[in-house]
């Protein structure tokens, strides 16, 4: 099987190209515009693996990607690729519109027009990977699970709504075979350095603050990147056409409770010479607006229909990131001087 995986030189798809080379058979054609949270040493590894390759395209360019299925002829596609931090979206929200609705849309298009060539179409799959943060806020108690109603807050979470309805329409209209999933913050080595968890251990690494949105007890539900490729991987194969999944770590956590954790892992594993703990860095910054209080995933429909849990607990996912940033300084050093980042915020 030859699936295009769109997004497949940033942080997920990175992760899900490794599963399917190192795991599977199956061939990967990897389509990334290469913008500025994209790394193409992620692929490294497998650039020279006969079933992988590379297409640079961007999805607000409809003919390029019509030519790109004409040209590969994919048995399937998952789409990846969006602009994915809520401070970016809050500051300019135009690339979240153009990337994550108009090139939702121009990818369907092109997937739809291919589709419809296609003389067995029974295993053809649209797989839209997305967010937990399109259902809003809970509070205290609760889930969020496949149909609880859309409140997005923020505008990359709109941007992603959005995207989903289209995906849903283009299924009960056109009757191509998507499928939508809606995932929890995402962790691990390589995650671009303005995500939370990266942002935090390289700054205590270079004796930063570590800035804390409000009173810090806002809660995510993290869940390990190569959890999430396996998962990704088997909805594309199992997963029913027309239907939703919802993929969740089971690890709520406070955001303080993430940095502290992440401070003592440092404590331990590198520590600092001077200046006491880590955790002498935190400081507490102005909320972001519209900060979403809490998110919790329920993960049973999943893990009842497909089989899917995660393998990794909160503890000993952190631990290894933590332990692959400590090893991998080069990488880190090197991104930040060439990327353009937003180093003094919170992350997601």
């Amino acid at each position: 099987m030859k699936i295009l995986i769109t997004g497949g030189a940033g942080f997920i798809g990175g992760a899900l190209c490794r599963y399917y080379l190192n795991d599977t058979g199956h061939q990967v054609v990897n389509l990334d515009a290469l913008t500025y949270a994209a790394n193409p040493q992620i692929n490294e590894e497998f650039s020279a693996n006969p079933r992988y390759s590379f297409v640079q395209a961007d999805l607000r360019e409809p003919e390029a990607l019509g030519q790109i299925f004409r040209d590969q002829q994919p048995d399937g596609v998952i789409n990846l690729a969006a602009e994915s931090h809520v401070d970016r979206s809050i500051d300019g929200p135009a690339d979240f519109i153009q990337t994550n609705i108009v090139g939702t849309f121009n990818l369907l298009q092109a997937a739809r027009a291919y589709y419809e060539t296609l003389s067995d179409r029974e295993k053809f799959k649209f797989l839209h990977v997305s967010t937990d943060e399109v259902y809003g806020s809970l509070a205290e108690e609760g889930f969020f699970r496949e149909e609880t109603p859309y409140q997005p807050n923020s505008p990359y979470s709109a941007s992603k709504a959005a995207s989903d309805h289209l995906v849903r329409a283009w299924h009960h209209t056109y009757a191509l075979p998507t499928i939508i999933s809606n995932c929890s913050n995402n962790y691990g080595p390589a995650q671009f350095p303005e995500k939370l968890i990266p942002l935090m251990i390289l700054n205590a690494l270079e004796g930063r603050s570590l800035p804390v949105y409000g009173d810090g007890l806002n809660v995510r539900d993290w869940l390990y990147v190569d959890d999430h490729a396996r998962a990704l991987a088997l909805v594309f194969e199992k997963g029913r056409a027309g239907e939703k999944y919802n993929i969740g770590g089971h690890n709520e956590v406070k955001n303080i409770e993430v940095v502290e954790t992440i401070c003592r892992l440092l404590d331990e594993l590198k520590p600092r010479p001077a200046d006491g703990g880590y955790a002498s860095l935190i400081t507490y910054v102005k909320d972001r607006p519209g900060h979403d209080r809490r998110y919790a995933i329920d993960a049973s429909k999943i893990e009842r229909e497909l089989g899917w849990r995660p393998r990794e607990t909160f503890e000993s996912g952190l631990k290894s990131t933590v332990e692959w940033y400590l090893a991998n300084e080069t990488w880190w050093r090197d991104l930040k001087q060439t990327a353009a980042q937003r180093l003094g915020t919170a992350g997601k």
